[in-house]
């Protein structure tokens, strides 16, 4: 599919009329912050907004899932045996993901879907699943993507990209999936040149606003244990709180815990967000936790993102760069300065 023009008037109806097929999600305001929540009406759609807060992530790998049941009723016959928890993939289109949100998104991917391990939750959500991106016309002062394989208007991981251009929005479509949401719809007009030469600007642009930026050129011939024994680390670690703040923020982290939950005979077990930054995360049932120490715990974050992630799969950095950690970090602890220290050891 050549690329298209779609008026803003008429985008919310083309949402609308997907609702008959699809569950939407889209972003939304609540309590001061952005974040992607289903489609109720048309009115709810506000694509002007800078990013969410929480990534959208969280709609294929839930902060909390439930993933088996069970019962301790010895009277039944299925005493004791693990069930798996019914659950639904609709088909689903998500509206106004970021590029760095859906660069994010392919770089779990390795983890949840590679050829020797595969959760077949994070799977089928992702196939059930259209991805519709907006560009970043005016980036965050702490974005600094284009440094780490990405960019504003990076079209990787999406089915479709769209081009605010004020009134409307230039429809490019990247996957087969992404070009037949459009056309069955047949709401967006052929794009003409000018219109196409209007968007490349505001890429340029964009592109240039992005002030922020970060080496990564030295990271892949660094050897490990020199950056593991690096003497920076207690200085980078000396003003964390472990409060998880960055690795709940970010879209790139994966950390996950499983609880057993237990009412009179009947039980859930429950797939949980955790995270490296917190003590009982490596806490042994021996007792022993081979990070205890709070400096061992922030090395770790940074070692998985930009070495140990980079070294196992030849995949880039595992940061998009979306500058989520650097903005909530309530000690001012910056990415930023890590990738230098690291980069430059």
């Amino acid at each position: 599919m050549s690329d298209k023009i779609i008026k803003k008037k008429n985008f919310q109806n083309f949402l609308k009329s997907l609702k008959k097929t699809y569950e939407i999600f889209v972003p939304m305001k609540e309590k001061g912050f952005f974040r992607f929540s289903p489609l109720v009406n048309k009115n709810e759609v506000d694509l002007n907004f800078t990013n969410t807060r929480f990534s959208p992530k969280s709609l294929l790998f839930p902060q909390s899932e439930r993933i088996f049941e069970y019962t301790l009723d010895e009277t039944g016959e299925d005493a004791h045996i693990l069930r798996e928890s019914q659950k639904d993939f609709p088909p689903t289109v998500v509206v106004g993901i970021r590029p760095c949100d859906a660069k994010a998104l392919r770089l779990v991917d390795v983890n949840f879907n590679n050829p020797q391990f595969k959760d077949p939750w994070w799977v089928r959500r992702l196939e059930s699943m259209t991805l519709i991106g907006i560009g970043c016309n005016e980036p965050c002062g702490t974005c600094f993507c284009t440094s780490v394989g990405c960019g504003p208007f990076n079209e990787e991981g999406l089915d479709v990209l769209l081009v605010d251009l004020e009134g409307n929005y230039l429809v490019r479509a990247i996957t087969k999936k992404g070009a037949q949401l459009f056309e069955q719809a047949g709401v967006a007009e052929d794009a003409k040149s000018n219109v196409k030469k209007k968007a490349d600007e505001v890429k340029g642009k964009a592109e240039k606003q992005i002030a922020s930026h970060v080496p990564t050129d030295k990271l892949k011939k660094k050897n490990v244990i020199d950056l593991f024994d690096a003497s920076f680390w207690d200085d980078v670690a000396s003003a964390c709180l472990n409060c998880g703040t960055c690795t709940f923020l970010c879209p790139t982290c994966w950390c996950f815990d499983i609880q057993d939950e237990v009412n009179k005979k009947e039980g859930d077990r429950i797939r949980n967000w955790d995270s490296c930054m917190f003590p009982l995360f490596t806490l042994h049932a021996s007792g022993h936790n081979p990070r205890s120490e709070k400096v061992q715990r922030v090395r770790q974050r940074f070692m998985h993102k930009l070495k140990y992630y980079l070294d196992k799969y030849n995949n880039g950095v595992a940061c998009v760069g979306c500058g989520r950690c650097v903005r909530y970090c309530p000690v001012n602890i910056d990415i930023r300065e890590v990738f230098n220290l690291m980069n430059e050891q």
